[in-house]
């Protein structure tokens, strides 16, 4: 974000958006490395969006829950456990890569203009629990 900050800062504007996750904010076990750098970006996320609120520059961070992708595979090693995944979120089901970067690009609109310091879940409700 240092790079990126020296680059806005000369223009007087800009927007950083970081990538969490649901264990950025929650434990989960035997991810416990996993956990902290997500808990790491959340609070860097929030911490440069006040240092740099007056300099015209947004940093929010996006949070993805269960998601259907390789890693979310790999994590849980079987089908089984995938499903059983997908059964702890409130709609029902495993989050799509395309619905993760739909709050990506809002984040980043001007819709979201009055918007930093935020982490916005894209969990299907998982957080809410």
């Amino acid at each position: 974000m240092k790079h990126e900050v020296r680059a806005m800062q000369a223009q007087g504007s800009g927007n950083i958006i970081n990538i969490s996750s649901t264990y950025g904010h929650e434990g989960a076990a035997g991810a416990s490395t996993y956990v902290a750098a997500k808990h790491a970006v959340e609070g860097i996320t929030k911490s440069v969006a006040l240092e740099l609120a007056k300099s015209g520059i947004r940093v929010n961070a996006v949070a993805p829950g269960p998601t259907d992708t390789g890693m979310l595979t790999r994590f849980t090693g079987t089908a089984e456990n995938k499903a059983a995944l997908a059964t702890q979120v409130p709609l029902g089901r495993l989050g799509l890569s395309e619905e993760v970067a739909d709050g990506i690009v809002f984040i980043g609109s001007d819709e979201a203009r009055f918007i930093t310091g935020h982490i916005l879940n894209v969990d299907g409700g998982h957080s809410a629990n």
